[in-house]
């Protein structure tokens, strides 16, 4: 069996890019050099990628202050809000308040992907974008439209978003969607929540689109998570035990988070490919996506660079199992 191995959310920043805005945030350096900086962390990041043969490649988000910062500074009828916890890690994100109908500017998310500056010919991008469910579930609505309404509103933003994309030579979409586990949707939430993917779906035309959830066991939404248009699944396995859930009668591609990053610990590989192998062969999906379970930016560079080498080592103990089967 073969995995494809990617990033799965924000990579995180190195100490020198740390260092390089917070001097911008005191006075001591300038924009010019903090762009810099980002630009030289940027490519060292690709560059594990590259050398790691993840793919399709990211970037790492690095620009990113949160899931939803980009769209709060850009799209019509929102503003800047607050900060607040990110669910129950020690992560902050400005939540975002929405004053009116939300309205997509053409253009204005792409300057924000690492791959769309890259330079290099024919890579295939991934653009991680927020989950229509838990970006409309995280926003300080004083729109004055109902929750489902917002939702299905935000599937169909999003949707156009990704033809924009997919145009710029974006070939993979991850919708990240936590809350789906965290909080999972109910019956008309529930149904917005397929709308909005139908939406997004019916953008695809070819594209590979994928929904990850984290931080709570996918099994009360897993109904719902299946019901969605979409070619894959994917679990945080530090949170949800994938072998004690039904098979899908409907096969489609699977997202194994093998990777904890509440944890510096590195997992072993020879584990991982002996549970991806029991996963496979209990709801055999067309496809095995490994990665992080939740974004490696709950860890520092370091840490999180250690752990990623997991992903080879799973792809390659896999493709050996299979050529001796």
């Amino acid at each position: 069996m073969q995995a494809i191995t990617s990033l799965t959310g924000p990579f995180p920043r190195s100490e020198a890019l740390v260092a390089a805005t917070r001097d911008l945030d005191r006075g001591r350096t300038t924009p010019e050099a903090v762009e810099e900086a980002y630009a030289t962390t940027e490519a060292e990041v690709t560059r594990v990628e590259e050398r790691l043969g993840l793919d399709p490649r990211t970037g790492g988000y690095l620009r990113w202050q949160d899931l939803f910062r980009p769209f709060a500074e850009t799209w019509e009828g929102f503003t800047v809000g607050p900060l607040t916890r990110w669910f129950e890690t020690n992560q902050f994100f400005r939540q975002p308040i929405l004053h009116a109908p939300p309205e997509r500017v053409a253009g204005a998310i792409l300057p924000w992907l690492p791959e769309a500056r890259s330079a290099c010919a024919g890579r295939r991008g991934k653009a991680i974008l927020p989950g229509p469910y838990t970006f409309a579930g995280l926003v300080d609505n004083r729109s004055g439209e109902t929750a489902e309404a917002l939702t299905h509103r935000l599937g169909r933003l999003l949707a156009e978003e990704l033809r924009e994309l997919r145009s710029h030579g974006f070939t993979t979409f991850q919708f990240q969607e936590p809350l789906l586990v965290v909080r999972p949707p109910e019956r008309s939430r529930a149904e917005s929540v397929v709308a909005a993917y139908k939406s997004i779906a019916a953008a695809a035309e070819g594209a590979t689109v994928a929904v990850w959830t984290f931080f709570a066991d996918a099994q009360p939404a897993w109904p719902t998570l299946w019901r969605l248009p979409v070619g894959i699944v994917g679990v945080d396995l530090a949170e949800t035990d994938l072998l004690a859930l039904p098979p899908s009668t409907e096969r489609r591609g699977l997202g194994l988070g093998v990777i904890d990053p509440r944890t510096s610990l590195v997992e072993d590989p020879a584990e991982v490919v002996q549970l991806t192998r029991a996963i496979a062969e209990r709801h055999r999906p067309t496809t095995v996506w490994v990665g992080a379970g939740a974004p490696l930016d709950l860890l520092p560079w370091e840490p999180a660079t250690r752990k990623l080498h997991v992903l080879p080592a799973v792809r390659e103990g896999l493709r050996a199992e299979a050529a001796r089967r």
